[in-house]
């Protein structure tokens, strides 16, 4: 019975941290995401003002 629990805890902490390791990665990804597209946004934005003065 108490390596049962052994092997429980150490499974369930194993998927723990790969879990984590996973959303970190998400996370990361969707920063630059969201700085590129922000980034794409302001510029268009840019374009788009500057066009318009000049006509």
């Amino acid at each position: 019975m108490k390596k049962l629990t052994l092997y429980s805890v150490m499974l369930l902490t194993l998927f723990t941290l790969t879990s984590c390791e996973a959303i970190e990665t998400i996370f990361k990804a969707g920063m630059w995401w969201g700085i590129i597209l922000v980034v794409a946004v302001v510029v268009i934005l840019f374009l788009i003002f500057s066009r318009g003065k000049n006509s």
